[in-house]
């Protein structure tokens, strides 16, 4: 059978709190976003790798808070000034790609300081501890060092399944019978790799015009595993 084109037509992914998924290797990292009153010096980082959910929970606190959101890669000096209001807040996310940027760190310094000077908060995402940043500004990296941190724990088989459902349905797919049972039960409980195999599913499913059945599943993530190895 012919292969067909592949069009990335899906809507994106849902990022309220009510498509937030509460669980186990969450549960203290969502009770302290819910308590900001809480952080020290209103400040907060929240730590965990690639697909945990740092993105989902940073996207509905914000929305709750009228935060502004900016990648750390994006942060400058020059435009640090207009990211916060006075008692407002702010979400800074993927602060370990500041490390070795110039103005990024200095940018994340002076967000440092500007926050308290306007009373308002600031919520930090980045997958590593501030230690790995690769940070040269010492004064930035003293200031991280001290600052709250919360993690994001590595999910448990029943937090990937339901988080294969949700992968599944924001991108308009429905898995057949045992697919989602299977790949939770054969696949390592990492988030980032569930993203990464369901995105192979779907674009598997799609070139050969089949739906997502359970060969094709494991065919996805025994191809995603091998590249990973």
């Amino acid at each position: 059978m012919p292969r067909q084109l592949t069009l990335d037509l899906r809507t994106p992914p849902a990022l309220s709190r009510q498509d937030f998924l509460p669980a186990p290797a969450n549960a203290e990292a969502l009770a302290m976003l819910d308590r900001p009153q809480d952080w020290p010096q209103g400040r907060l980082l929240l730590v965990g790798p690639e697909g945990a959910g740092k993105s989902h929970l940073a996207a509905f606190w914000a929305a709750e808070h009228g935060a502004q959101r900016v990648r750390a890669s994006a942060l400058r000096p020059e435009t640090a000034d207009a990211l916060v209001a006075p008692g407002g807040a702010l979400v800074v996310e993927d602060a370990h790609r500041a490390g070795g940027a110039a103005g990024a760190e200095v940018a994340l310094f002076h967000l440092w300081n500007l926050c308290a000077a306007q009373g308002a908060l600031l919520l930090i995402t980045a997958r590593t501890p501030p230690r790995d940043w690769g940070l040269a500004l010492p004064d930035l990296a003293s200031r991280m060092a001290a600052t709250a941190l919360v993690r994001l724990e590595p999910p448990d088989e029943a937090l990937l399944a339901a988080v294969l459902v949700k992968l599944f349905a924001d991108r308009q797919l429905v898995p057949g019978p045992g697919v989602v049972e299977s790949l939770a039960r054969h696949m390592d409980r990492d988030l980032g790799l569930a993203r990464r195999v369901v995105a192979e599913i779907d674009r598997t499913a799609l070139a050969e015009g089949r739906g997502v059945t359970r060969p094709l599943a494991l065919a996805a993530l025994a191809r995603i595993a091998g590249e990973a190895g």
